[in-house]
């Protein structure tokens, strides 16, 4: 799932992550920038919230990894969907339905 991703930094910055590296502060560019995320999540905390939704809006995980990923239960991220005005479309295949049809009945039985 790790893909390498490029970012432009301007010549300041990019001397400046030279440097963090250089001095020992941190061990690679990686590292940096998973600090500063983590930085940026603690001073912007909604920021977690957004990524969640956006990640379960385009079907990149699950509505329980996403509540995760926000820091709430399932629950409480449900009611912020809901709250947007975002509801998921599920579409059912033939079989799925079919199955589910099948199931019903034996359990009606």
């Amino acid at each position: 799932m790790t893909q390498a991703e490029t970012v432009s930094l301007s010549d300041m910055m990019s001397l400046e992550l030279k440097a963090l590296i250089k001095c020992g502060i941190y061990t690679s560019k990686s590292d940096v920038v998973r600090d500063a995320m983590r930085c940026l999540y603690t001073h912007q905390p909604t920021l977690k919230l957004n990524i969640a939704i956006e990640l379960y809006k385009e079907g990149e995980v699950s509505i329980g990894k996403a509540a995760e990923i926000a820091g709430m239960s399932t629950v409480d991220f449900k009611e912020i969907l809901a709250e947007r005005g975002l509801v998921k479309d599920i579409t059912l295949s033939k079989e799925r339905v079919k199955k589910g049809l099948e199931l019903l009945k034996r359990i009606r039985r």
